[in-house]
């Protein structure tokens, strides 16, 4: 597997946080990846930092979204900027470090939710 900075992909989820959709994202503490050659499935993913990575090292609370070439680059704008939204999902309000996983007792991540969110980040 290959990887490189996506400033591509930081500028859309820049487009979305100013968009106000994501109150809680500090943009400036999320880095975007383009890997190649992975073996994933997926198009796209976030990578959460740890607390006890965070003490260790001295850091702030990160996020990585990693973007698969493979799957990722042939989508539309559009479609590209759904599945960002959808990572941008898994950021907890308080901006912890952890992740939020698609099921849980006070949200929902799935195609429904992300469309809801692009179709008012397209009204803004």
């Amino acid at each position: 597997m290959k990887l490189e900075p996506a400033p591509d992909i930081k500028e859309i989820a820049i487009m979305i946080v100013n968009k106000g959709i994501f109150p809680n994202v500090q943009i400036d503490r999320i880095v975007c990846m383009r890997s190649r050659e992975a073996t994933g499935r997926a198009r796209a993913r976030i990578w959460s930092f740890p607390k006890i990575w965070q003490m260790a090292l001295n850091l702030e609370a990160h996020y990585v979204i990693e973007v698969l070439s493979q799957h990722f680059d042939h989508l539309s704008a559009d479609d590209q900027t759904r599945i960002i939204i959808h990572e941008l999902m898994h950021i907890p309000k308080n901006f912890s470090g952890s992740l939020v996983p698609h099921r849980g007792q006070y949200k929902q991540i799935n195609t429904r939710t992300v469309e809801a969110l692009f179709k008012e980040m397209k009204k803004r």
